[in-house]
């Protein structure tokens, strides 16, 4: 899934400064278009240690969900989404087994199963998360297959089975999802209750086929073979609440009011369907260019379940190396860089063979401020060598900025620039989006029986 670390920055930024002194979108809807709405969670005070474990577990949590490899009508669907803890995560709402009941998930781009909490293993008493019981579901079969994902802040394990599962106006009648028993402490926080991978077949640690991938595999299901985020911005919103209103996803189709001028699509490099994954081809930070490399080395994982932006040593000092005063943080927080909150930072990425360049906001590039005039980085220094991960972990940092497509055939991500609808949705606090079980526009079968290839799951949940 799904964020960066929290916790890595804090203390040795504030040590380092002592020492110095749902409002649910209106898209315009065609037919058999649904959109679901995204919410988002407010901003959270930390203390010094809160940061620091933060911002270290950002980092963790990414470095393990990379480091392992592995006739119908034609439809389109939305789903409103929520942000959670201004800009963490973002997460949408499912619907699963007879009855169907509603469930809240992160969207993780970065990975591929699907997993929920089950009522026979979290307590709903305690922390509030509403969980999945199996007993409860006519329509559920267990597959008596273990499963479980890693995650660098802990772990989710349980068992494999297959139900109904609804999401964004579609329905997989035998969808292979793990129900989760055991769950490390804040590896989930209410209301989510689990996580919908939206990468490919071939990273899924259960070997099943995602949701949306079978939606696409499916002839003439989908109006087209894509997905597609708009994301909200509360980061810079000081009296933003928990949750609040987080954009709009959209499945096989795009939403045209949510975005002007072309979509800008790069293909997936060959042979690297798994993640969305992107040849970063250029960085400018103020109009200064910062050498990237090319191949391989520039390779980055288009992620929604992660909240920053994680890069090379190398190009991530010499980034910073074009904001004076910006200083490398060591112990750790190593990985992190300060630099003077009085300084607007202006960053642009390009993908692929595109002449585009598409440019970061200063307050998405602004991750914390630690003092009067110490703020923190939202790119940081990322190690995947000796991993199957890309070099680059692209999250919501830059995601919040373009309007995103991802799209299956042929494989390729695209970007757009963001319409005033959608930046006006930007710090407009309001009601957050409620899982609902609504109306289903096609329903398939799903052919994956799923298998648990690893302990070590590829997932992208952050903590917020």
């Amino acid at each position: 899934m799904h964020l960066l670390p929290y916790s890595l920055v804090v203390s040795c930024l504030l040590s380092l400064a002592h020492d110095q002194a749902l409002a649910a979108p209106s898209p315009t809807i065609t037919p058999f278009v649904r959109s679901i709405p995204l919410l988002r969670r407010g901003k959270p005070q930390r203390n010094e240690t809160e940061l620091s474990t933060w911002l270290q577990s950002q980092k963790e949590i990414l470095e393990a969900k990379y480091s392992s490899g592995p006739q119908r009508k034609r439809a389109s669907g939305m789903n409103l989404l929520t942000n959670q803890n201004a800009d963490s995560s973002f997460y949408g709402s499912i619907a699963v087994g007879t009855p169907a009941i509603s469930y809240n998930v992160i969207l993780d781009t970065g990975s591929s199963d699907l997993w929920i909490a089950a009522s026979d293993g979290v307590s709903t008493e305690s922390d509030g998360i509403p969980t999945f019981d199996a007993s409860a579901s006519s329509s559920f079969t267990d597959l008596n297959t273990s499963f479980s994902i890693s995650y660098g802040s802990g772990a989710a394990r349980g068992t494999l089975g297959k139900d109904k599962v609804q999401f964004a106006g579609f329905e997989v009648d035998n969808q292979v999802f793990g129900v989760v028993t055991q769950v490390s402490t804040n590896l989930l926080n209410e209301p989510v209750s689990g996580l919908m991978g939206l990468g490919f077949e071939s990273i899924a640690a259960s070997g099943a086929t995602p949701f949306w991938q079978a939606l696409a595999e499916s002839d003439g299901t989908l109006d087209s073979p894509l997905m597609a985020f708009q994301l909200t911005r509360y980061v810079d919103v000081s009296n933003a609440q928990s949750l609040e209103p987080g954009g709009t996803f959209t499945l096989g189709a795009v939403n045209s009011s949510l975005y002007t001028g072309d979509i800008d699509y790069q293909n997936i490099p060959d042979g690297q369907e798994g993640y969305w994954i992107q040849e970063l081809a250029g960085v400018t930070v103020n109009g200064n260019d910062v050498s990237v490399g090319s191949g391989s080395s520039a390779y980055a994982a288009i992620d929604t379940g992660t909240t920053l932006v994680g890069g090379p040593q190398a190009v991530i000092a010499a980034l910073y190396a074009q904001i004076p005063g910006s200083a490398a943080l060591t112990g750790s927080n190593s990985g992190y860089w300060t630099y003077p909150c009085s300084t607007n930072v202006n960053i642009t990425m390009r993908f692929g063979s595109s002449s585009n360049s598409w440019p970061i906001s200063n307050a998405d590039f602004l991750l914390e401020q630690v003092s009067q005039s110490t703020c923190v980085g939202a790119f940081f220094a990322l190690n995947t060598s000796g991993t199957s991960a890309p070099a680059w972990i692209v999250g919501d940092t830059f995601l919040k900025n373009v309007y995103s497509v991802f799209r299956s055939s042929p494989a390729s991500v695209g970007f757009a620039q963001l319409s005033d609808t959608a930046t006006s949705m930007n710090g407009k606090t309001g009601s957050a989006p409620s899982p609902t079980v609504g109306s289903v526009a096609a329903t398939i079968s799903s052919a994956s029986t799923g298998t648990d290839r690893s302990s070590n799951a590829n997932s992208a949940l952050a903590e917020p």
